[in-house]
């Protein structure tokens, strides 16, 4: 039993990533710690409107705001806690959960929500690109662009984005950019790339490991490289990057750095965790280390093959599970 009742806000989003989202207000009603947790929900009407909510509960003194929805949701709510005492929970129901994925919390909410309970918090880093906040990554090129297309494709899902990255990727033409590392020396790097992504944490979603050795609590970006690949070395890539080792494949480099500022020719699309924008030729990107509270596994990162085989049984059981027991409660109420 905690000393005192902390306050907890759940944002929900009714419209982004999966549905779902009244079986996992049920599931907190009935799985939330009452003797830790004071509890309040708010839904989200229009973009922008979770930063709102959770500045607005952590002026407040609000001990933690949790993100129910995808990786949008979860930026809104996470940028306006940084530099705060709020510490940010997620429960993840987004197309992608990077950040949910990356720290271990788990994808179903009967277990999102025994996680809250523990409250176990860890204060992580985050990044900034031209002064648009980040939490897993942001880039420049191919996926820059495939983000761009999916958010005007109107459709959401890993299926949408598949789709749109087949049509895309071996007909993307590779950019020459120029990079200024800042680390405790200054280096100048020149390459023909792809895309280059800059890393807080390793994954984009749905365990797409783009930067395997990412850390969050490192104090350092992990800047990608992908280098101009053939059909063949695309299928093998891609095998790596579900796997956790694409940087070992000879057409990526790594850097790691507290700063980068990539020039490339003209002014072109962007992406932070996922979200496309339109900026000018430079880019700079930063890491701001230590600066968000949230309440997450100890563990980081790309999970083994058989954890994550494991974990998709779970999420798959615990998600029927939910569902029946649902079912149940209103067949017992209309009896």
């Amino acid at each position: 039993m905690v000393p005192t009742q902390q306050k907890i806000v759940f944002v929900v989003n009714p419209i982004s990533g999966t549905s779902g989202k009244k079986l996992i207000l049920r599931e907190i009603e009935k799985l939330l710690d009452r003797e830790r947790y004071d509890f309040e929900v708010k839904t989200t009407e229009y973009a922008g409107h979770a930063e709102e909510i959770a500045r607005e509960a952590s002026n407040r003194g609000v001990d933690v705001v949790c993100a129910i929805g995808g990786d949008g949701t979860v930026n809104e709510v996470a940028r306006a806690l940084v530099h705060t005492n709020t510490a940010l929970a997620i429960i993840p129901c987004g197309s992608g959960n990077g950040l949910a994925r990356h720290l271990h919390v788990p994808m179903d909410a009967t277990r999102a929500i025994k996680l809250i309970n523990k409250g176990d918090i860890q204060t992580i880093d985050y990044g900034m690109v031209n002064l648009h906040p980040f939490f897993c990554t942001c880039g420049v090129g191919l996926d820059a662009f495939i983000s761009q297309r999916f958010a005007e494709s109107g459709k959401r899902g890993l299926v949408t984005y598949v789709e749109n990255a087949l049509k895309t990727v071996l007909k993307y033409q590779a950019e020459t950019y120029e990079l200024d590392v800042e680390n405790e020396q200054s280096e100048h790097f020149s390459y023909q790339a792809v895309l280059i992504a800059c890393a807080n944490a390793s994954q984009w979603g749905n365990n797409a490991y783009i930067a395997p050795k990412a850390s969050v609590r490192d104090g350092l970006l992990d800047v990608i490289i992908v280098e101009p690949f053939t059909m063949l070395e695309a299928t093998h890539m891609a095998y790596q990057l579900m796997r956790g080792s694409l940087d070992k494949h000879s057409k990526i480099k790594t850097l790691r750095c507290k700063r980068v500022l990539i020039h490339r020719k003209e002014k072109g699309a962007i992406h932070f965790d996922g979200d496309p924008m339109m900026e000018q030729a430079d880019v700079e990107v930063s890491i701001v280390p230590q600066a968000l509270r949230c309440i997450c596994g100890e563990d980081e990162g790309v999970e083994t093959i058989g954890s994550n085989f494991v974990n998709i049984m779970k999420e798959y059981t615990n998600n029927i599970s939910m569902r029946s027991s649902n079912l149940w409660d209103k067949v017992n109420k209309k009896a």
